[in-house]
């Protein structure tokens, strides 16, 4: 018999009224006139959790959704069964071969998408309201009965052997690939997500239902729902969607790790016109308290865009390099930052030195007060952007779950960015930049 679903109603300062599509003119009102919108907490008859914020501006519904385990628990000699995997769930499933389910995707103008991170295998669906209903039914086939038909997966092999050649020759991508191998070894996140060129072709199909039998499972699952749908339909169409699932996950646990302490430098040849510079070293990871204040002084050094220190020092004043950027990165075992150059060739040299000496300085001395007031300005503000779509709301609530974050995160985020403290954030660019970095170039010739 059915249960009425639970809810728990939150409301959330900063949140957009109009939960519209970007560019919309509602969605330009919105912006500029902001209202609290509701979070739901819905617990199913069958136990299927999820947060909902029901909005009916539009007929538009999105839903953003996460099994834990990702490229993690790709087998050790097969790195990339994760990613073969979620380009093959909605290559046909149940008696709907790959022709046929696309066409139900596209005749509804459904969107219907799978990836798989270090950490989570990630889903996405977005529908109008009145396809709701075929929306839910043709996600549950993907999930509970993929066809993995050899056609299809040699298909994707060959797309997905394509794009790893590319990349093979594409500086960035080596550069990154080179940063994480560095930084973790033997650990899963040193292993890349879309797999190599010499493991992708050993996966079969029996990897890939392995990968789905151990890692597609409630116990892990988390769903965040934003758009025009009630809470108790909602709770019916989760229940026919997920509960079929197997009730466990069968994945192997993941060690805590510590990226390796810098300064490494690491130079990969490749005859390219430009040299690349990847950067980074150990972060701080999303559950420890200084992250706030990791968080706040990144967007000083390397986020801020146009208005960071290094955009402004390496690129606006001396002009050694066409973009510098810098990232905070969290992982549910270790955390990084990682930053990016590109430069000529023959200015490769002066760019690191620069990039060097911008992170040391910050770490020594830390930021003035004028640029933690006005980070913390531009951080409070900048969270519009994350809410102004149903599926950049959608996103952003599943992370929230994902970090294990309260459902009123929202609603305490400014708060928590005006509680870092000057002293708070000149200890955080000291534990961040304080070692140095290590740092990978590819180009042409090594930097002295």
């Amino acid at each position: 018999m059915a249960q009425s679903c639970m809810r728990r109603d939150v409301l959330v300062a900063g949140a957009s009224a109009s939960i519209a599509m970007l560019g919309s003119p509602s969605l330009l009102a919105a912006t500029g006139a902001l209202a609290a919108a509701k979070i739901q907490r819905l617990v199913s008859p069958g136990g299927i959790k999820a947060t909902l914020v029901q909005d009916a501006t539009v007929p538009l519904i999105a839903v953003e959704f996460a099994f834990g385990g990702g490229a993690t628990q790709d087998p050790t000699e097969k790195p990339g069964v994760g990613h073969m995997v979620a380009n093959l769930l909605d290559e046909g499933s149940g008696d709907l071969d790959s022709k046929t389910f696309h066409e139900r995707l596209d005749g509804r103008a459904i969107e219907l998408s799978f990836t798989s991170h270090r950490d989570d295998f990630r889903g996405s669906l977005q529908m109008l309201k009145d396809c709701k209903e075929e929306a839910f039914d043709l996600l549950r086939t993907a999930l509970t009965s993929p066809r993995f038909n050899p056609a299809d997966v040699e298909r994707i092999r060959a797309g997905v052997l394509a794009n790893l050649r590319h990349e093979s020759t594409d500086p960035d991508s080596l550069g990154h690939r080179k940063f994480f191998e560095v930084a973790f070894k033997d650990h899963p996140y040193a292993r890349q997500a879309k797999g190599t060129l010499e493991s992708v072709p050993k996966i079969d199909v029996a990897d890939l239902k392995g990968y789905h039998r151990s890692v597609i499972a409630k116990d892990t699952l988390k769903i965040a729902v934003v758009g025009d749908i009630d809470p108790e339909v909602l709770c019916k169409l989760l229940d026919m969607t997920f509960g079929g699932l197997p009730a466990s996950s069968n994945s192997t646990p993941v060690a805590d790790v510590v990226a390796e302490k810098p300064p490494q430098r690491i130079f990969i040849p490749l005859d390219v016109p430009q040299t690349f510079v990847i950067f980074g070293g150990p972060g701080v990871r999303r559950t420890e308290p200084d992250f706030m204040a990791a968080y706040v002084v990144n967007h000083i050094l390397g986020g801020g865009g146009l208005t960071s220190r290094l955009f402004r020092e390496v690129r606006e004043k001396r002009g050694l390099a066409y973009f510098v950027s810098e990232q905070l990165v969290w992982m549910d075992h270790s955390a990084v930052f990682v930053g990016g150059s590109g430069t000529r060739a023959d200015r490769a040299g002066g760019t690191v030195e620069e990039i060097e000496r911008q992170v040391r300085h910050l770490a020594e001395t830390g930021p003035t007060q004028q640029e933690l007031d006005d980070a913390k300005s531009y951080l409070k503000g900048s969270q519009i952007l994350a809410l102004n779509t149903t599926s950049k709301l959608a996103r952003t609530l599943l992370q929230h779950q994902l970090d294990k974050l309260p459902i009123d995160y929202l609603e305490k985020h400014d708060a928590l960015v005006d509680a870092v403290t000057l002293e708070d954030a000149r200890r955080a660019a000291a534990r961040l930049w304080g070692g140095g970095l290590l740092t990978v170039l590819v180009g042409r010739s090594p930097v002295p």
